[in-house]
């Protein structure tokens, strides 16, 4: 059965950029007969907007999305995050870590695909005494290849490209790819359709899902949507909220960029009508094969 999920962070309202993932993932797993789950990435308090979860929920109801079962909250799922860092420590895989990133930026002479690469200094030595502790996983010399159904095949050195990656920061909180690889797994999630803002993120999520013993799904990474200059849209970035109102001329721009091509009828249709096309019209092979897309709204 194929199992899909849309998992948004709450820092805020669902913009154009985030309506784009949720119409490819939904329209992905109804035109396979499968079911889209719901999952709210609340992992980062810091980050989280009281009331955002419950804005998306309206939002995707106005929208006219159906999701099955219950919605799955991050935030109330450490024990399963601390099972799984049990389990890699139980393994030897994962060691702690006191640097600071002045540290770390003053120390490693070793760039990858996301900036300076952790020089492994906590793992040659003692930790410092009385200061926060993160968890970080050993990368070594592991070679991790995918073939994503959009991007085409992708491969990365883990040690070379990433180093070792931190599973539990300092300031206690369970690291993105940790949680987003537990919940995938718990939620028996078959195919990920997401955003290639995430793209380089999934080989170190295949590498933790091999060792924890967890099947990996099917990836499909599609562009990103930015504004003029190139940035992503997002809160950061000063994305307006999508509107109620506007729901059907913004699923039908939605299916645009995303290669689809909606026939001129749909203009004037309902969005239950615009709904049926698009699930039993998407075709994943249609959508462009790039990271990004510029949008004017």
């Amino acid at each position: 059965m194929y199992i899909g999920r849309f998992a948004p962070s709450p820092t805020g309202p669902l913009h154009f950029g985030s309506l784009v993932a949720a119409v490819a993932s939904y329209c992905d797993a109804r035109k396979n007969n499968g079911q889209w789950l719901l999952r709210m990435e609340d992992l980062d308090k810091p980050r989280t907007v009281k009331g955002a979860a419950d804005t998306i929920l309206h939002q995707l109801e106005s929208f006219g999305f159906e999701w099955d079962g219950p919605v799955l909250y991050q935030s109330e799922r450490d024990s399963f995050y601390h099972d799984a860092l049990a389990a890699l420590k139980a393994k030897l895989l994962i060691y702690p870590c006191t640097c600071t990133r002045k540290e770390i930026h003053d120390s490693s002479i070793a760039f990858g695909i996301e900036g300076v690469i952790y020089p492994g200094t906590c793992l040659q030595q003692p930790i410092k005494p009385n200061a926060p502790i993160a968890w970080r996983i050993k990368s070594d010399n592991v070679k991790i290849s995918f073939h994503d159904a959009i991007q085409g095949q992708i491969s990365q050195t883990l040690n070379t490209d990433i180093g070792d990656y931190i599973l539990k920061r300092a300031d206690g909180l369970f690291a993105y790819q940790l949680a987003v690889v537990v919940d995938d797994a718990a939620q028996g999630i078959t195919h990920v359709v997401r955003g290639a803002d995430l793209l380089d993120s999934t080989p170190r999520q295949i590498y933790l899902q091999r060792m924890l013993g967890y099947q990996s799904p099917m990836y499909a990474h599609i562009p990103v949507a930015t504004n003029a200059a190139g940035e992503k849209l997002s809160k950061q970035t000063l994305a307006k909220a999508i509107i109620d109102e506007c729901a059907a001329e913004l699923i039908i721009n939605v299916l645009e960029f995303l290669g689809q091509h909606p026939e001129k009828t749909l203009n004037n249709a309902s969005l239950q009508d615009i709904w049926h096309w698009a699930t039993h019209h998407w075709d994943i092979q249609k959508v462009p094969r790039t990271r990004t897309i510029p949008v004017q709204l």
